[in-house]
């Protein structure tokens, strides 16, 4: 574990989207908070996309549980970035900064990446937020 210590995604993405985008939204993010994949100890989304190929992949190749909550769970969360296209399409005003806030069990102060946004090769989008799980 790196000096960020422990950590967890909250994820979002288009319906549809391949774990190669995933894995790079990931990756990227983790980067620029100078994390790594062993840093990962918590991953979260929202229910809608429990059904998703890529997500299920995406935990397989990590051995991660993904916690996935419902619309109405995230939407209570105060986030800095809310979205009024991500609530007209969820639920919700924010899914992956919600979702990571949520599965670290912390508040907002504890971001240390707000909404990593990731487009894909094959034009799928997927966002990326990491909190920093207290201990």
């Amino acid at each position: 574990m790196s000096a960020v210590g422990p950590i967890a995604l909250g994820i979002g993405c288009d319906r549809g989207t391949p774990a190669s985008t995933l894995v790079w939204a990931v990756v990227e993010a983790l980067a620029t908070c100078h994390a790594s994949l062993g840093d990962v100890v918590a991953v979260a989304s929202i229910d809608l996309k429990a059904d998703e190929p890529g997500l299920q992949a995406l935990a397989r190749w990590q051995g991660w549980t993904i916690r996935f909550y419902p619309a109405v769970e995230l939407a209570a969360v105060p986030v800095p970035q809310p979205s009024a296209t991500v609530l007209k399409y969820t639920g919700t005003p924010s899914v992956s900064e919600a979702a990571a806030l949520l599965a670290a069990g912390t508040e907002m102060s504890q971001l240390l990446l707000e909404k990593h946004k990731y487009r894909g090769l094959d034009g799928r989008h997927a966002t990326v937020s990491i909190a920093r799980i207290p201990q």
